[in-house]
């Protein structure tokens, strides 16, 4: 990866983990694809690989990922679905050609039209989005605890109980912060 710019957090869960393209949300907002050559750069990470991307094509990537954010936000904390992200997954989802492969070990794999366009990528992420809101996978969207980052995950852990996005990340975090307050009370 090119230097200068921050790391992916990548996850199990393809839609969730492009949602994480930006990251504390509620405090210093990070952005990990400020370019183009970064989504090709993540696409290709993920399992998507495409030849190229546009300035245009990078637009409907993040709004893309926001409105995954904003739905799977909706439906972690049982609210209505915003018409208009469900309207951009839709959207997004129904103009990709893209087809699942089995592979000879037994994996699914998506393969992308011969041209590997940004929008057959695109259009994968948002039907993994679509799964996991529906409820059609076997897990639960859940919102980190931090206060700066509240992403959306899909829980998978046998408890259903999990409260970080990334423990690396703000689960570390958190304990760091609690940890160190819990010093100075001592100290008092």
């Amino acid at each position: 990866m090119p230097a200068g710019f921050p790391d992916f957090r990548l996850g199990n869960v393809l839609a969730t983990s492009f949602t994480g393209t930006l990251s504390e949300r509620h405090g210093d907002a990070v952005e990990r694809i400020p370019t183009p050559q970064r989504l090709v750069d993540w696409l290709a990470v993920s399992g998507l690989a495409v030849d190229a991307c546009t300035t245009a094509q990078l637009d409907l990537a993040r709004e893309l990922r926001e409105a995954i954010h904003a739905a799977a936000t909706a439906a972690a904390t049982q609210d209505a679905l915003p018409a208009s992200a469900v309207q951009v997954i839709n959207d997004r989802s129904a103009q990709g050609r893209a087809a699942a492969i089995l592979t000879p070990d037994g994996q699914r794999q998506w393969r992308l039209s011969s041209a590997s366009r940004v929008e057959d990528a695109l259009s994968v992420i948002a039907a993994d989005a679509i799964s996991i809101i529906a409820g059609e996978r076997d897990g639960r969207l859940a919102l980190c605890a931090s206060p700066t980052c509240r992403a959306a995950f899909f829980d998978t852990s046998q408890s259903r109980t999990r409260k970080w996005c990334d423990m690396n990340t703000c689960g570390n975090r958190q304990k760091k912060a609690r940890f160190h307050a819990n010093q100075r009370k001592s100290a008092e």
